[in-house]
């Protein structure tokens, strides 16, 4: 019999539309780590909450993986810092599809610290193990952010009680498992360190002539890219201020920004690209900045593949698949060294790490790599290698079913004992 996976993964869905506020990493990791579960025998499925009433709440997205639309709360969007109270409601109405469908599961696997809520007391009820990856934690967000972070309080609580619960806590890099330690006294022999990683084929290398054609950019034009969720943490101001200050080369410089809800850019009003555009005209750089909107995940490879350089600034990143996704196509990566990014960059072999919030050091470091592109091209060749080493998502399975395993076999000896006595 196939061993059957539970995912809770609250706000973020496989089959979203990437790009937006709600939208980013988690999706991807959620609908990849699943995919690849199901290839190595594993039978998942993915709750989630019910957003669309076009919607079935059953969808077999990919052999082996379905889509469970869990109803919590009005069947609409509702940002996630506005979600917790309707946790009770997804508890109790996974539970009912569970009786409906008389499935039992083997584990579940917790994304974000909402879903871990669901998880625990899951726990209790069924007696069914479960790991969680928070991809952010709340401590962390709270330092960062201060009084812009709008999640309600109870989060510390409910992730101080998942680690304590949890059969295994997943760290997605190392700087996130020595957060977990400091701040949540997490003990350390429940941690393991598992990666996020790239499809590799999905991303992968392009001819950058080719690329440029494709998407219509000029072949001589040193081109800079930011993709992911358009959010002000994510820094993507810090790159536009660092137009200002690179040094006159005579080379033409474009940045190129990619995201947001909308596939073309001005359809939808997005504040955080509304501020970003307003921030290029007072200084003086929109000639050079396109924001080219939200792209499907078959275009992306075009525009890692175009760029010279691929730049992500965040303030912080619990793990960061962009960087990863630019090395796969065999484009280098500045980052900020931050959280994964500077486990996933090996600093001067496949990009370099800067500062947030620094635009300065990220000029000083394009200028660099502006005038030395044998340096660009050999980066772009490392990055490729350590991807394909390192941060495949085959690999990543692979670990997680080793853990998996663990985790249910403990809870299997744990539950035997206990009908002994």
């Amino acid at each position: 019999m196939k061993t059957r996976i539970a995912f809770i993964s609250d706000h973020a869905s496989p089959i979203a539309a990437l790009g937006g506020v709600d939208t980013g990493g988690q999706n991807v990791y959620v609908g990849e780590l699943a995919y690849q579960l199901a290839r190595k025998g594993y039978e998942v499925d993915i709750f989630t909450r019910w957003e669309h009433a076009q919607l079935p709440q059953v969808v077999q997205w990919r052999n082996g993986v379905r889509v469970v639309h869990i109803k919590a709360g009005p069947v609409e969007c509702i940002p996630k810092e506005q979600l917790l109270p309707y946790m009770a409601d997804f508890r109790e109405n996974m539970l009912a599809f569970m009786r409906n469908e008389q499935i039992q599961y083997d584990l579940i696997h917790a994304n974000f610290f909402m879903s871990a809520l669901v998880a625990l007391e899951l726990k209790a009820i069924l007696h069914v193990p479960f790991v969680v990856t928070f991809h952010a934690l709340g401590h962390v967000r709270r330092i960062h952010q201060g009084e812009q972070d709008k999640f309600p309080p109870e989060r510390l609580d409910i992730e101080s009680s998942a680690i304590k619960l949890a059969d295994y806590i997943i760290a997605e890099c190392p700087q996130d498992r020595e957060d977990l330690i400091k701040y949540y006294n997490a003990p350390p022999d429940k941690i393991r360190v598992v990666p996020c990683g790239v499809n590799t084929e999905e991303m992968f290398p392009v001819d950058q002539r080719l690329a440029r054609m494709k998407l219509k950019l000029p072949q001589d034009d040193f081109v800079l890219l930011q993709l992911g969720r358009m959010v002000q943490r994510k820094g993507v101001d810090n790159v536009i201020r660092a137009l200002t200050k690179l040094r006159y080369t005579g080379t033409r410089i474009r940045l190129i920004i990619v995201g947001g809800e909308d596939e073309v850019c001005g359809l939808g009003y997005n504040p955080e690209i509304a501020r970003l555009k307003q921030l290029a005209k007072e200084l003086g750089v929109q000639h050079c900045v396109t924001f080219a909107g939200r792209k499907g995940r078959e275009e992306l490879k075009y525009y890692y593949a175009a760029a010279d350089i691929f730049i992500t600034t965040p303030w912080y990143e619990p793990f960061g698949i962009t960087p990863l996704e630019a090395m796969a196509c065999g484009t280098a990566v500045i980052g900020a060294d931050v959280g994964g990014i500077k486990y996933s960059i090996l600093d001067g072999k496949t990009g370099l790490l800067v500062p947030p919030k620094d635009p300065q050091a990220l000029a000083d470091k394009i200028n660099e790599l502006l005038m030395r592109r044998p340096v660009l091209e050999e980066m772009g060749r490392n990055g490729i290698k350590r991807v394909q080493a390192l941060f495949t998502w085959e690999r990543v399975a692979q670990l997680m079913s080793r853990l998996y395993d663990k985790a249910i076999a403990s809870n299997d000896i744990a539950l035997s004992g206990t009908m002994s006595l």
